[in-house]
């Protein structure tokens, strides 16, 4: 027994069957296909019973498994039988339960909380009302297209994302053996003869923004707010950063000393931490809120009014409706930053790009550009806090310079 183990599994690429006692077997097709198997005898004949590939399944399992069969046979029963028997079973589980055991077992490769909610929501809201309680072996296209159907046209990007759960929900419940077939969900092939392509029939929906010449003047009256939700907001706007990166920002990311934010990148859209240059206005906007600080490690920057919650994703927008500028939302001055960077000033694109944390498309030049441009983008940040002071005289036209307008 236990002749196998684990530096010996590595050198076993040759096609064989290697025994480890008490009949587990690990059997070489080929160094990509490898599995264990169970020989046993019961009435009189050989019987093989697949314990699953390696190295999905360890040398420790599948000795726990051929342990559990020993087992049943001990007990007089047949471990195929009751293999059979469980594997019915389990197709019997209703897509609810398995989109919920697939969402636990992948929910530690999420970055955030966020992404499981999100998850959840759009199944319970759309998926579960049609096919929430039927066993998981059973669904078919029909039942996707019923989940689909209503909301393809209206809420495209929503549908989209509701198929490709579907597909990875009924792709694990395959990978667990508890359905076998085509999946019904799949686009290619299958989906994309039924319904139209996202491209013909969605809305393109761009952050309400506003026009980088009118962002003095609403500054102004930003400057006028009381309360923490509208020193966040002017905080954003300032660095150029997304609502979340703001609302979760700590203490400890902070380097008053090199007047630097530094956002982990498990914070952040594309998962790498981002510097962030503050400008001496951002500065005064920390020095603003500072009060709120507790002398405690990794406190938040914008504490919300429960003590160690953040603020709310609505804090920042109320404060927008309170201006009565209800037509804004908070992510659409990242849009008025780029476009007064693309307008107002001879800044390279690619510095606009950095400044927003956005990821290069063009591969060879992210591959060139591996810097953070920190000390161009300390400048570019620097000009905009200005631009920003500056409220705008209707009509009065803006000079283009050769750095930045004035």
């Amino acid at each position: 027994m236990g002749t196998l183990n684990a530096a010996k599994l590595r050198t076993l690429t040759k096609p064989g069957t290697f025994g480890d006692g008490g009949g587990l077997y690990l059997q070489v097709r080929g160094p990509d296909r490898r599995s264990w198997v169970f020989r046993f005898k019961q009435g009189g004949r050989g019987r093989l019973m697949g314990l699953g590939p390696y190295p999905d399944v360890g040398l420790a399992d599948a000795r726990a498994k051929a342990e559990a069969a020993r087992k049943l046979l001990r007990e007089g029963q047949d471990p195929l039988a009751v293999k059979r028997a469980a594997r019915q079973a389990e197709a019997r589980l209703p897509f609810r339960e398995v989109a919920e055991r697939m969402i636990a077992a992948h929910e530690a490769g999420w970055r955030n909380a966020k992404h499981r909610a999100q998850w959840t929501s759009t199944l319970t809201a759309y998926a579960y009302p049609v096919m929430g309680d039927l066993p998981v072996a059973a669904i078919e296209t029909a039942h996707v297209m019923k989940a689909l159907d209503p909301i393809w046209r209206e809420k495209s990007e929503t549908a989209s994302r509701l198929r490709g759960r579907i597909e990875a929900v009924l792709d694990y419940a395959t990978a667990r053996g508890w359905r076998s077939g085509d999946n019904p969900a799949r686009w290619r092939g299958h989906l994309a003869n039924l319904l139209p392509s996202r491209a013909k029939v969605q809305r393109v929906e761009h952050h309400a923004a506003l026009p980088w010449a009118e962002i003095g003047s609403f500054m102004r009256a930003l400057a006028a707010q009381k309360g923490t939700g509208a020193l966040a907001l002017r905080f954003a706007i300032l660095a150029a950063a997304r609502s979340g990166e703001v609302r979760g920002a700590t203490w400890a990311e902070i380097d008053l000393d090199s007047a630097t934010w530094t956002v982990p990148g498990e914070r952040m859209k594309a998962g790498r931490e981002h510097r962030v240059p503050l400008c001496a206005e951002a500065l005064a906007v920390l020095r603003d809120v500072a009060p709120l600080r507790d002398r405690k490690a990794g406190e938040l920057v914008f504490p919300g009014a429960k003590r160690g919650k953040p603020l709310s994703d609505m804090s920042l927008t109320a404060v927008l409706r309170r201006m009565k500028r209800g037509d804004l939302t908070v992510h659409g001055f990242r849009s008025t930053f780029r476009q007064w960077c693309a307008e107002a000033t001879n800044y390279p694109r690619e510095l606009a790009e950095a400044a927003l944390a956005h990821t290069l498309r063009d591969k060879v030049e992210a591959a060139y550009q591996r810097g953070d441009m920190m000390e161009k983008r300390r400048r570019l940040m620097a000009e905009w806090a200005t631009f920003c002071g500056r409220p705008q005289a209707a009509g009065e036209v803006v000079p283009l310079r050769t750095g930045v307008v004035s």
